[in-house]
């Protein structure tokens, strides 16, 4: 091990290597800023390069991609609330509040220190851990994969608030719609009504997006002000980094938290930061501001984030099984570069898996450092007005869409999971509930049949599972004695009703109603498949259904009072004259002008028109702008080779008509 270590330590300190290192890292940090690519449209990228370039130098570049990427794309999701990929959803809950309150360069300083943190524990965890981790690792069976699952929705309990009932009928609405399309275990399509585009189901991408990002653009869009009230900022980033060393024990355990899970294949990429902000609510004696601007959110999601790179390596060296999409990739490059995953990495290549090991270290200093020098200049975009940020915000979140599966029914779904999303958000169901529900249906569903084939109800008493259960149960009990103590939600930063009037339950009543509706679709299309195929969805469309009866009756015959009737319109006193409507027909507009004339072309005409009529900017500055960003589109077109939707003129056009 000591001679692996010094062969491995001799590698990092060559120039050749810290210059490659270098690249990858800033190529990651200049992919992350765009929402939606993430490491797999990164690294694919970097896959023709790799092509004669020697062992170390190439793997030096790859890892300097994997290693920030989760750190840069905090950038959007803290300044925007735009997620910049599935792995920083959970930062936007108190990142983009921070913002708001005009604390964007602290909670990024905080955010990349615990990213560096989070860094820097999993590779030193790793450094110990790759030795015993094969047997370990083998011990998870499906169904202890399952309850792990299982333990990833018991953290719907914490982050559902007062309203426990409407997290819990939010968690099973996600994991209905992420049971659309084929099922894992027969391949029979399910709960598609009649859609081709959704034969493969919703992508995680373009649902986080529309959860999160459109309802801010449309609230924000409502309040007409920078997304920093006052259009000020006040905090620092050296505030980020003493709220780092205040929290450090936190950020330790979420880091350790963060490798762990990390190393488990298919569960960690997309659930570890919602685990990491569960466990900080659930430990947390002061929960009245998470979800409000709490700086213990940003960090513990972002310290998981980057320690669950580490933890992906093991499954991905070890036995050629990626834990991630990124690691997919990343394993194809070692195949290109002739390196054979396997138990040879923990015998005769020790000394290279420290190498990559320690590399990603590195990245991490490197990707943090510059990302914190840069935080405070770009946290000045918090401080524009928002009618000048907004559309280019929408062509943003429409062109990570598009990157899904670059169908323009992607845009489409983007519109109507915003619509979702928006609802979600007035009558306080928990979007985060939504989104762990939506993350681990598939998982779950493939796993829960796995462990009912191979083991029955045997599965139960299996000693992993007793464990997990338990530490389930306990999250559950803590969860639900919270939402006990929790006062009645207030949404966005509306403290005082508009009105003494109580509020009127119609319109959530409506919406229950609707969501009712689709389980007894998807329970029915289910009915209609093999029993292997309709198990899942079946058992969580009567539970959900379960729960939206119980919402509904409390709303339709429960004191006005209650926890569960919430409506932030109502709340506000601006629920008979929403702007939500017009909002939202904005970003219909832009689709459909995409839809008509394509993305570059319907984008310049796109901002110069809102940039006139909602801004009030001059002609001539709204041309210019206009140019400007068609420009960076059709650049980063040509230079990154990414594809941009295609509108029907430009058919007729291509096809001589």
């Amino acid at each position: 091990m000591l001679e692996a270590l010094t062969a491995a330590i001799a590698n990092l300190t060559t120039v050749e290597h810290f210059v490659y290192l270098g690249v990858g890292v800033v190529l990651g940090l200049t992919v992350g800023v765009f929402p939606g690519l993430g490491g797999i449209a990164g690294l694919s990228l970097l896959m023709p390069f790799l092509y004669g370039m020697d062992t170390v130098s190439a793997l030096a570049m790859l890892i300097g991609l994997v290693a920030v990427i989760p750190t840069s794309d905090t950038f959007t999701s803290v300044l925007m609330g735009i997620p910049g990929s599935s792995a920083s959803q959970a930062t936007v809950l108190d990142g983009f509040p921070l913002s708001q309150q005009g604390q964007a360069a602290r909670a990024l300083a905080a955010a990349f220190g615990a990213s560096l943190c989070g860094g820097l524990v999993g590779a030193v965890i790793l450094t110990v851990f790759v030795q015993i981790a094969r047997p370990l690792i083998l011990t998870f069976g499906s169904a202890e994969l399952f309850m792990l699952a299982v333990l990833g929705l018991s953290m719907v309990g914490v982050l559902s608030g007062s309203g426990l009932w409407k997290g819990l009928a939010a968690a099973g609405f996600g994991m209905t719609l992420g049971s659309i399309g084929s099922a894992p275990a027969t391949g029979e399509f399910r709960i598609t009504f009649g859609v081709d585009y959704l034969y493969d189901g919703l992508p995680l991408v373009v649902v986080g997006i529309g959860l999160f990002a459109v309802p801010e653009i449309i609230d924000l869009l409502r309040k007409g002000r920078p997304i920093a009230t006052g259009g000020r900022l006040e905090g620092r980033w050296s505030d980020g980094l003493r709220d780092l060393v205040r929290h450090w024990a936190l950020c330790l355990r979420c880091s350790a938290l963060g490798t762990i899970i990390g190393a488990i294949p298919g569960l960690g990429g997309t659930v570890v930061d919602w685990i990491a902000y569960g466990h900080v609510v659930q430990v947390s004696k002061d929960k009245s501001q998470f979800g409000k601007g709490d700086i213990r959110g940003v960090l513990a999601p972002e310290s998981a984030n980057n320690a669950k790179e580490g933890g992906g390596l093991v499954p991905t060296l070890l036995f050629g099984i990626p834990g991630s999409g990124a690691m997919a990739v990343f394993l194809g490059g070692m195949v290109l570069l002739g390196i054979e995953a396997g138990p040879a990495m923990v015998s005769s290549n020790l000394d290279l898996t420290y190498t990559i090991v320690w590399s990603l270290a590195l990245a991490n200093v490197l990707g943090a450092g510059l990302c914190i020098v840069l935080a405070r200049p770009i946290a000045r975009l918090t401080t524009v007005p928002f009618n000048y940020l907004a559309p280019f915000m929408i062509v943003a979140i429409s062109f990570a869409a598009f990157q899904a599966t670059r169908d323009l029914m992607d845009l489409v779904a983007l519109l109507g999971v915003g619509v979702i999303g928006v609802l979600l958000k007035r009558f306080d169901w928990s979007r985060p509930a939504f989104l762990i529900g939506f993350v681990l249906a598939p998982q779950a569903e493939a796993y829960l049949n796995l462990a009912a084939q191979f083991y029955g109800w045997q599965m139960l008493i299996r000693p992993g599972v007793l464990i997990i259960l338990a530490i389930t149960v306990v999250s559950v009990w803590l969860g639900a004695r919270g939402a006990q103590r929790s006062p009645i939600p207030v949404a966005g930063d509306v403290s005082v009703r508009g009105s003494d009037e109580p509020i009127d339950s119609r319109p959530q009543l409506i919406f229950v109603a609707l969501v009712a509706a689709l389980l007894v679709y998807a329970i029915a299309s289910s009915l209609q498949r093999s029993p292997l195929a309709a198990m899942f969805p079946v058992i969580i469309g009567i539970a959900t259904l379960l729960a939206c009866l119980y919402v509904g009756g409390v709303l339709a015959f429960g004191p006005p009072g209650s926890r569960l009737n919430f409506d932030a319109e109502q709340s506000a006193g601006t629920a008979k004259r929403s702007a939500i409507p017009m909002n939202l027909a904005w970003i219909a507009g832009f689709i459909a002008a995409t839809a008509l004339g394509g993305f570059i072309i319907a984008t310049a005409a796109y901002l110069v028109l809102f940039l006139k009529l909602r801004a009030g900017a001059g002609i001539v500055k709204a041309l210019t702008m206009a140019l400007v960003a068609s420009l960076v589109l059709w650049g980063t077109e040509s230079l990154v080779v990414v594809e941009l939707p295609r509108g029907l003129l430009q058919f007729l056009w291509g096809s001589g008509l």
